[in-house]
């Protein structure tokens, strides 16, 4: 149900998109002067259904149940949407993990995050918001994951020094010791980190937080997630910068050049081919880009036009360096928990950890309201965020016990799928979460992206760690930018935030007061880039005075609700399944915030 406060907007709009008398169907209520256009059900096939121009572009609204083959071939989609990002954490994780050279872990690890992805997208959708949203490894936790294992007792052995007899033999006894080690320590911070998001989901808290959180310190804290990562950017691009270059030239192609044209595509349905147009290169715009640059590093590689040799610059753009991983690796691989041994926990990493709980609590509960808007629904009520952030922790916490290195965040991109692919059904998420699980279960498939080489790799992050560091600059949009109050606190928290760690890097002796855990915790917290800018950021902007539209908080929260006065009261989607009619009997429940009841029906969640 859409509501259109102007007859003229209703008129234009259904020109514009060529609507017909019988696409829609239009009522005016007496008691109110707004008009009501109410879009009829799609119950045809796949053709049909594009054809049927709906107001709100929905092919396919949240609750609506597309057909089987439909809901694979869409999933499929979000899920290779999804694979750049995921696929990009246990790569840039590699090295501080010191496993490099160990191509079996790093294709376990590829199984296990693209497993618990698909596992927590479908408690999401099924238990949290229920919104179609795509849950994936999250960048938030990269920075503090960094912090972590940069402390001196963590640090890669050095493998040119020559090591004592004794050492000789503990190495060869479980070489995987090495990583397991560090991999238990990021387990661990995780798992206790994420019951603070289970906490303010559970408890309702989730609200009185975000009164005190705007714009300008929500942008310097996903500024610095981007800004932080470009050394990893850098490491990788600089293997070969011709082929880095490549890829981030076809994405910028596909993605904004060719974004607008929509390739001719075959279907048969009614036993007649029939052809209509699709927005193919914007979709999958990452993807084939990648591939390409992937595709030229495999015919300079057959034909020999790189280097061979390791010593030579442009030797990392080959393809064929590690093959051997695709040959070695299992054909099944099922990942569990406590594969990697029992987590290890540690004051000083689970208080750094907390930073990127936070980063991604702000995050998600945003991409929840544009899933709303783009899938058909109504936005969602306080009772559907706090389940669905108390999920988001349930997920980290499971990605911690399976030790996928990472926790787990919905996913922008997929979000923004749903306007172009016109689809916001729920079902078809489900299905690309069992997709996603499915698949992590073949090892030799996650092998394949081992063999990526890693100018292509550094090419998506140049793109990728850019656009994240975008995103924190547009909340900015905002906020009065001739304030020079809000350019101190932007500038200052932004600053500190590329210094302080820096500083605290380069000189990692100059934190002593005796206690060790002490010590650690000061080193996590003043090396991780997003919580120093997001700390000052907070602060100052919460204590220098400032009027609320200057801050950009009342803009802010009416963007965040946008299509609050345009949408339906009917939140009945939101409801859990099986259980609603029995937790509405018993007026206890109503004292639950993460639980629907007939008050909360009611109600539209107001920030």
């Amino acid at each position: 149900m859409h509501v259109v406060q102007q007859d003229e907007k209703i008129d234009i709009v259904l020109r514009n998109q060529g609507a017909t008398d019988s696409t829609f169907e239009i009522s005016e209520s007496s008691h109110s002067p707004v008009k009501t256009v109410k879009a009829q059900p799609c119950k045809h096939g796949l053709e049909a259904c594009l054809d049927q121009k709906l107001e709100n572009n929905l092919i396919y609204s949240i609750s609506d149940r597309p057909p089987w083959y439909l809901c694979i071939l869409l999933g499929f989609q979000h899920y290779i949407l999804a694979f750049g990002g995921i696929l990009a954490i246990p790569l840039i994780l590699a090295e501080p993990l010191c496993i490099k050279e160990n191509n079996a872990a790093k294709s376990q690890l590829i199984s296990t995050i693209f497993f618990v992805s698909g596992l927590c997208t479908l408690l999401q959708t099924t238990l949290g918001t229920r919104l179609p949203i795509l849950q994936g490894g999250t960048f938030t936790f990269i920075t503090p994951t960094l912090a972590i294992l940069a402390l001196p007792k963590w640090r890669c052995p050095d493998a040119s020094a020559a090591p004592n007899h004794n050492a000789t033999v503990s190495v060869l006894a479980d070489s995987d010791e090495v990583w397991k080690a560090r991999i238990r320590e990021i387990q661990g911070a995780i798992l206790v980190a994420s019951m603070l998001q289970l906490v303010l989901g559970l408890s309702g808290l989730v609200g009185l937080v975000l009164r005190f959180i705007g714009p300008l310190a929500i942008a310097p804290t996903i500024n610095l997630i981007g800004l932080s990562l470009f050394i990893q950017a850098g490491q990788k691009s600089g293997a070969h910068w011709g082929i880095a270059a490549l890829t981030v030239c076809l994405i910028f192609l596909f993605s904004q050049y060719l974004s607008k044209v929509e390739v001719p595509l075959i279907a048969y349905k009614d036993k007649k081919w029939k052809v209509f147009q699709y927005p193919l290169f914007k979709l999958f715009s990452a993807l084939f880009g990648m591939c390409g640059a992937w595709l030229i590093c495999f015919l300079l590689t057959y034909f020999n036009a790189l280097p061979s040799s390791p010593q030579e610059y442009g030797y990392m753009a080959r393809t064929d360096i590690n093959l051997d991983a695709v040959a070695s690796a299992a054909w099944f691989y099922v990942p569990y928990p406590g594969q990697w041994g029992l987590p290890t926990v540690s004051l000083s990493s689970v208080l750094g950890m907390m930073a990127g709980v936070l980063a991604s609590t702000m995050e998600s509960i945003g991409d929840y309201y544009a899933c709303a808007r783009l899938s058909g629904a109504p936005p969602p009520p306080t009772h559907a965020i706090n389940r669905g952030i108390a999920v988001e922790g349930v997920g980290c916490m499971l990605a911690a016990l399976w030790g996928s290195g990472n926790g787990t965040t919905s996913y922008s991109q997929n979000i923004a799928a749903l306007g172009i692919t016109r689809v916001g059904s729920r079902l078809v998420l489900q299905t690309a979460g069992l997709l996603m699980i499915l698949l992590g279960l073949f090892g030799k498939f996650s092998a394949v992206f081992i063999t990526i080489p890693d100018p292509v790799i550094g090419g998506m992050f140049l793109v990728m760690f850019g656009m994240i560091a975008a995103v924190g600059i547009s909340n900015l949009q905002y906020v009065d930018l001739n304030s020079s109050r809000n350019l101190l606190i932007l500038g200052f928290s932004t600053f500190s935030g590329l210094v302080l760690p820096t500083w605290f890097h380069s000189n990692p002796g100059m934190i002593n007061t005796g206690i060790k855990e002490l010590d650690q915790l000061t080193m996590i917290l003043f090396t991780t880039h997003m919580f120093i800018g997001g700390f000052f950021g907070f602060v100052l902007d919460n204590t220098i005075p400032g009027t609320d539209e200057e801050r950009g908080i009342k803009s802010w929260r009416k963007a965040v609700q946008e299509g609050t006065q345009t949408h339906s009261a009917d939140l009945s989607c939101y409801n859990l399944p099986f259980c609603t009619n029995f937790i509405q009997r018993f007026k206890l429940f109503q004292y639950f915030p993460f639980l629907p009841s007939l008050k909360s029906q009611e109600q539209v969640t107001h920030l």
